[in-house]
């Protein structure tokens, strides 16, 4: 009996250290807000908002002066909305409206992150950009990076989209797994976030960015997600690390997007 009980106690310790390991590697929030749009020229608008299981959301509106689209953008699993100004000012010099918006417990957003709780989070504000800015949901470009990518991908199965873009995304939390701690047992993940077999059932044109240098998600994850996507898509390899690759190829990112939005917008219209 005590050694069953032995047994027992460290198999406890292993799967509660497994699920606190976990936490702690997908998810690195920061509470303050650092600068905003207004420090890089751009007007804002505060978006607060209650997600459906009432958690208080934190988000900003950049609007364009001539908009072709609205980009409904999701962060990755760092810091917060502040650390993606230098993105969202080439994204909004492409003429788009941007929606970005902080996680439960990243930023200004009470709570604590989850995979289903930033699910709900991601639905909270496409409803707001089709429900109080009476954007069309085939005007709306779903934006996701890294961790972000799956959360645009689960919004994108059930929600009209004009488009996805996918920076940096990955097929599944196990696969990450197996790749960065081959000696976690990802059987016993919670979180999934998988991604590989949501995106096959998604139709819209899509457009997959990655660094053959990203030193976080590799790129073979990348591929393996494009591989699964339905067309029309494109994969677009980009130079630099995790974070920077948009600023290190920022010619040939900008110019995929402004081509990118503007056959989704064409073919709309």
């Amino acid at each position: 009996m005590k050694l069953i009980l032995s047994f027992i106690a460290v198999a406890l310790l292993i799967f509660f250290f497994i699920r606190f390991l976990e936490q702690k590697s997908l998810y690195f929030p920061f509470p303050t807000l650092e600068i905003t749009p207004q420090d890089m020229s751009m007007a804002y608008e505060d978006v607060h908002l209650t997600a459906s299981d009432g958690t208080k959301l934190h988000g900003w509106f950049i609007p364009s002066e001539s908009p072709k689209a609205a980009v409904l953008l999701a962060h990755g699993n760092g810091g917060n909305i502040s650390h993606r100004l230098e993105k969202l000012k080439m994204l909004h010099d492409t003429d788009l409206d941007i929606l970005i918006f902080d996680y439960r417990g990243y930023g200004l957003s009470s709570g604590s992150p989850s995979e289903d709780g930033i699910y709900l989070d991601v639905q909270a504000y496409y409803d707001y950009l089709v429900n109080e800015k009476h954007v069309s949901a085939d005007s709306i470009i779903g934006y996701g990076e890294s961790l972000g990518g799956a959360v645009i991908i689960d919004l994108a199965k059930g929600h009209a989209l004009g488009g996805l873009i996918l920076e940096g995304a990955f097929t599944s939390v196990p696969d990450m797994a197996r790749k960065l701690m081959p000696f976690l047992p990802s059987a016993l993940l919670k979180t999934r976030f998988d991604s590989f077999n949501k995106i096959g059932t998604i139709k819209v044109p899509k457009l997959f960015f990655h660094s053959t240098s990203d030193e976080v998600v590799p790129v073979e994850l990348g591929r393996r997600l494009y591989e699964a996507a339905q067309g029309p898509k494109e994969f677009v390899q980009l130079h630099g690390g995790h974070n920077d690759a948009f600023m290190v190829s920022q010619d040939e990112y900008v110019g995929h997007i402004h081509e990118f939005v503007s056959n989704i917008m064409n073919d709309y219209h």
